[in-house]
């Protein structure tokens, strides 16, 4: 709980990238301190973190998932990472790399089968990050807007 003041600020940045890459579906938003409690308070998901010198500068949100159970699929559990940031001005020193390390080890000591996550197309930077830490991509999800 002592970190939720600078998770909100690694929160905003995400949403600042949100809305620049998707405008149509992102906004700036306002993580409560009942977010972050139901989080910590859960037991197949968790806030990772990354400090120095005391600081948090970055930080993974993984959850743990079982695989909607339809006949096709193989009953497989998965560690989601729902969020993953290293505040702008520490990119690029490993930090990353370092959460991601622990969101994998996070999802083997929960009996997950596999990690994944989603990154916007234009993340030219986040893109190059996964593929370097062995992500590659499985599908692709499209859409239609509709006209108002």
């Amino acid at each position: 709980m002592d970190d939720i003041e600078a998770l909100r600020v690694l929160y905003l940045e995400l949403e600042q990238d949100g809305v620049k890459y998707q405008p149509e579906h992102f906004v700036i938003g306002y993580r409560d301190d009942e977010f972050f409690k139901g989080i910590f308070d859960s037991e197949n998901q968790d806030i990772l973190v990354a400090e120095a010198e005391s600081k948090v500068i970055g930080f993974s949100h993984v959850m743990i998932l079982k695989q909607k159970n339809v006949a096709c699929l193989k009953p497989q559990t998965v560690v989601y990472i729902q969020d993953l940031d290293v505040i702008a001005e520490m990119r690029s020193q490993g930090i990353g790399s370092l959460l991601m390390k622990a969101s994998k080890e996070y999802g083997i000591n929960h009996g997950a089968d596999f990690i994944r996550t989603q990154v916007f197309p234009q993340n030219t930077d986040g893109l190059r990050f996964y593929e370097k830490n062995g992500f590659c991509e499985m599908m692709k999800t499209i859409e239609c807007q509709f006209s108002k």
